[in-house]
């Protein structure tokens, strides 16, 4: 069906084409140009797929503001000019209506309907933006949090994370490359998600040079906060007033609360910092401190908790074997 739309509309252009050409004695360039101009008109859908409404609109505006601009100077250089007018007329029309085209094409990347309506009413920046950090990209915890609901809206991609990113995964280094890759294959899986919308800007802050910096004074202009695991960035922000999402921070707050004299079981798997120590760690990555320890490395033993220490950084565990542990508090009842 919509192949006969396309055709039909294909024939009303090559008709008019040639009653057009009738008109001025040249049929057959009539025919040709009204043909091509009906499929540039049939395929546009196709051209047009992967263009946002804010580079089109833009383009729109930006096209028509420089053609104004060119019409409102030949007004007075037509005084001063009697002759070829025309000429100069095309030159400036075409010089401003290519410049405003391009500089409209640009800056409206990204603009939407929605931000147009919050530009009438005088706010430019919608609410609750959240503007994503190269360190919670490569990570990736944030795509799988993203799935379950817990967070949704729109997510701010700076051009110059979008930079780091590449610069990354294009790395020498086998390591840093393969982070890298990791980091744009998380993108493209938010990028998908029905929740997410992803907004890239390409706003920049030449005079600053360090990339947190300037993920602070994007976030301060959007009104957005920051989403990190970064523990520095962390602080900076907070410090400017500026609100951090820390991925580290909800993986603690959801972690099993554990409680002095629950047992586990865990597989010592090295020598402690402190003397006759060994360590272990959770599923979760936390790590569990096994006092007199160092004699079990390499075993899977059931400890007690003698106690949890919370930090900014995570938590650790410290713990004895379930033995050690009993024995130590029927000591303490009989005595």
């Amino acid at each position: 069906m919509i192949w006969l739309l396309k055709c039909a509309f294909l024939g009303l252009f090559a008709f008019a084409g040639y009653l057009l050409g009738v008109t001025y004695g040249y049929e057959i360039y009539g025919i040709i140009l009204a043909i091509l101009l009906g499929i540039f008109t049939v395929y546009s859908d196709l051209i047009f797929e992967k263009v946002d409404f804010g580079t089109i609109a833009g383009g729109i505006l930006g096209l028509s503001l420089g053609l104004l601009f060119a019409s409102l100077i030949l007004v007075p250089i037509s005084f001063l000019i009697s002759e070829n007018t025309l000429a100069v007329s095309f030159a400036l029309k075409g010089m401003f209506g290519y410049g405003g085209l391009i500089i409209g094409l640009r800056r409206g990347r990204g603009f939407t309907l929605q931000g147009l309506f919050r530009l009438v009413r005088g706010n430019t920046y919608e609410d609750n933006l959240k503007i994503l950090d190269t360190s919670v990209i490569i990570d990736g915890r944030i795509a799988d949090v993203c799935e379950t609901g817990f967070i949704e809206g729109t997510f701010v991609l700076p051009q110059f994370i979008l930079q780091e990113l590449q610069y990354i995964a294009d790395s020498q280094d086998s390591i840093k490359r393969t982070r890298g890759r990791r980091g744009l294959d998380v993108l493209h899986r938010i990028q998908k998600m029905s929740n997410i919308t992803v907004q890239i800007v390409e706003q920049d802050f030449p005079k600053i040079k360090e990339v947190d910096s300037k993920l602070v004074a994007l976030a301060k202009i959007m009104n957005a906060k920051i989403i990190t695991n970064d523990f520095n960035l962390n602080k900076v922000a907070q410090l400017q007033g500026v609100s951090v999402l820390n991925l580290n921070e909800l993986a603690n707050s959801v972690k099993p609360v554990v409680l002095p004299g629950e047992t586990m079981k865990i597989y010592v798997l090295k020598e402690g910092k402190e003397y006759n120590q060994g360590v272990a760690y959770l599923d979760d990555g936390t790590m569990v401190v096994i006092e007199n320890g160092r004699k079990l490395i390499g075993k899977t033993i059931e400890v007690a908790v003698t106690s949890v220490l919370q930090t900014t950084a995570g938590r650790m565990i410290f713990s004895k074997a379930k033995e050690e542990f009993e024995r130590e508090e029927s000591r303490i009842s009989r005595g």
